[in-house]
């Protein structure tokens, strides 16, 4: 059985639909997954750096799911990169997360059609991964396909109608989060 690590960076889950959706679905499928709330465990921001490395050196795949803020992490998520991603630890000559599998599962505001070279943005979605994808050169992570779902942000859930179409597309990502992981076993 794989041993699943999945990072919500999300800094106010009690505000989110989709995300909170999303890991809910994920934690009643696969309860034998390790779900880390950042924004609980830490609403200082002050890391346990052990525990959280202790947590990654036990697992085979390591998921962060995230809102895709300002087009990268959100800052509670990149702060966690920051200070647990240390030099010897996660890269470097004695790095101990090479060969784990990292998966990027992430939502957005915006509409996909946004993110294409003809779209609001200019740029494919594709464009703003590369960061995620240095680092996961550079720790030496296998870098699996990102599951992610658009449209999903806080402007669109002004109706309940909208609420629930939020829902239903975060249970449907979370069940490609689910098949993913599994598949791995």
């Amino acid at each position: 059985m794989t041993r699943a690590l999945i990072i919500s960076g999300h800094p106010n889950l009690n505000e989110s639909i989709a995300n909170a959706t999303i890991l809910d679905a994920v934690a009643t499928a696969l309860p034998e997954a390790e779900i880390r709330y950042l924004d609980a465990l830490y609403p200082d921001y002050r890391f346990d750096i052990a525990a959280e490395q202790q947590a990654l050196l036990k697992a085979d795949v390591i998921v962060w799911q995230f809102p895709l803020s300002w087009y990268a992490l959100p800052g509670l998520m990149k702060l966690w990169i920051d200070e647990v991603f240390l030099y010897g630890f996660s890269h470097g000559s004695t790095s101990q997360l090479n060969g784990k599998k990292l998966l990027l599962s992430f939502t957005t505001g915006a509409q996909e059609a946004d993110f294409a070279p003809e779209g609001w943005f200019g740029h494919p979605l594709d464009a703003y991964l590369l960061p995620f994808r240095t680092t996961a050169q550079l720790c030496n992570l296998d870098l699996l396909p990102p599951i992610y779902t658009c449209g999903v942000g806080y402007l669109s859930r002004i109706e309940q109608s909208q609420i629930h179409q939020q829902k239903e597309a975060a249970r449907e990502h979370a069940a490609r989060l689910v098949a993913a992981i599994k598949a791995l076993s």
